[in-house]
């Protein structure tokens, strides 16, 4: 009884100091996940941005999803190469009426760790984009567009469980011939402000 009791204790002792270590993903078979402690440590950062701080009725405005990846960590590409990697997935939702283009990546670079021999992944300042058409009938005030980002990040040893992240995008509607100012010239270039 003693021995079992032992053997018992022994046991979670060991489960429990493992939930705490990343594991490599050479020996994590299918799924190559590590500890959610590290995917906390990876912090990376995603937002959404306009091109615009209104969007003019009738008009179309540029978004863009942006994901900050701190340095020695990456994330796997919308195309990722390996077939056990999860690509990443930007999905966009808008108020009925508002269309939405489909989402342009960027392409992967196209990288070999100890876990794959070929893999495609983005790194630091990632930028997807997509264009929001606002109908020349649609009421003004305050709308927003929704976006839902699912990725899988990785460090030179290890991958991450999938990660999926909300980002809210409020944008203000105005009459066509409103004056707006171009915004976050950084992502989209331009400014100052604009009358069409």
């Amino acid at each position: 009884m003693k021995h079992q009791s032992s053997t018992y204790y022994t046991l979670m002792l060991l489960i429990f100091a493992a939930s705490f270590n990343p594991i490599p993903a050479k020996t994590a078979a299918r799924s190559r996940f590590a500890s959610p402690v590290a995917v906390m440590q990876a912090n990376i950062g995603v937002n959404g941005f306009f091109s615009a701080d209104k969007a003019q009725r009738g008009r179309t405005i540029q978004a863009a999803v942006v994901l900050d990846i701190p340095q020695g960590f990456h994330v796997v590409s919308n195309r990722p190469l390996d077939k056990y990697a999860i690509p990443t997935v930007v999905r966009v939702e808008a108020p009925n009426g508002i269309r939405l283009s489909p989402v342009t990546y960027p392409r992967g670079q196209t990288r070999s760790f100890n876990f794959a021999n070929q893999l495609s992944v983005y790194e630091g300042r990632t930028v997807m984009r997509f264009n929001v058409t606002v109908p020349a009938n649609y009421q003004t005030g305050t709308t927003q567009v929704h976006v839902r980002v699912r990725y899988q990040g990785c460090d030179d040893n290890a991958c991450y469980p999938p990660a999926t992240r909300d980002v809210q995008m409020p944008i203000t509607v105005v009459e066509a011939n409103e004056s707006v100012k171009r915004i976050n010239t950084g992502l989209f270039g331009g400014g100052g402000r604009r009358r069409r």
